[in-house]
């Protein structure tokens, strides 16, 4: 039956214009954003989770930030606990040349003078942002975070005691009698200064390690939440070819549609 107040044919048209109106507006905003899942109302479930997997993300990428940090430290007093060593190699030769009596010893004391003060001046010098790791009446330790929970991926790092292991001020006038005394203090000094060098260095590849691997996971968590929520470009570039074919078919059922009534004018002829 057709009728002239009715037009049942038109509806049903409407509707399906309506449809893949809506699904080609949702795919054309999913291509233009690059997100197939940008508000909670596009997928409540994967939009929580994603936000979720972000605030992680942001969280690690500060850790990561707080790890290099604390690696730049741990390498300032690595390089000079390095360098220390060297100077106290450097005084052995001298204290070894103080125990024979055909040298100057006036002048082995004056290199040893420099080289005593090169020790102080490198101590006082190792300090990156006020945190000094070679002098614990500065700082005690060096707390750096190296996950997200505090309690349990604080990495600690502990400040070397140089005021009492490396104290020189003892070693003054050098002559041959206290040249063997000298010699064993430097000796004693470089093994100190060896085995924190070598502490040292470990934490540093420690800090570096897990930096790696924060930077590694953060990667895996961007991957994850794009996974979930990105837009696949290719399926939805045919959907939107497949979608503005529909749109057009639509247009034309509609058009039919809305002349079939147009029709009865002949009958009243």
């Amino acid at each position: 039956m057709t009728s002239i107040l009715t037009n049942n044919g038109a509806m049903v048209a409407l509707q399906t214009l309506k449809s893949v109106n809506s699904n080609l507006e949702e795919t054309q905003n999913q291509i233009s954003t690059g997100k197939e899942v940008g508000m909670a109302k596009d997928n409540s479930a994967v939009w929580a989770i994603s936000k979720s997997m972000e605030s992680d993300i942001q969280a690690y990428e500060a850790v990561s930030d707080a790890l290099d940090f604390g690696e730049a430290t741990v390498a300032v007093a690595s390089s000079g606990m390095e360098q220390i060593v060297e100077t106290l190699k450097e005084m052995r030769e001298l204290a070894v040349a103080g125990k024979s009596q055909n040298v100057d010893h006036a002048k082995i004391e004056a290199d040893l003078v420099e080289r005593r003060a090169t020790i102080e001046s490198i101590i006082d010098s190792a300090s990156f942002n006020g945190a000094n790791l070679l002098d614990d009446a500065v700082t005690t330790q060096l707390d750096v975070l190296g996950g997200l929970d505090p309690a349990n991926d604080t990495i600690t790092i502990t400040a070397l005691d140089t005021a009492s292991n490396l104290d020189t001020s003892s070693m003054t006038g050098l002559t041959i009698s206290n040249a063997d005394t000298v010699l064993s203090e430097i000796e004693t000094m470089i093994t100190f200064s060896i085995d924190s060098a070598a502490t040292l260095g470990a934490a540093s590849n420690r800090l570096s390690d897990q930096e790696s691997f924060v930077s590694k996971l953060t990667d895996s968590l961007k991957s994850g939440v794009s996974t979930m929520t990105d837009t696949n470009m290719e399926e939805a570039s045919a959907r939107l070819k497949a979608l503005q074919t529909q749109q057009q078919l639509a247009v034309q059922s509609l058009t039919i549609a809305n002349q079939a009534p147009s029709t009865l004018q002949q009958l009243f002829r």
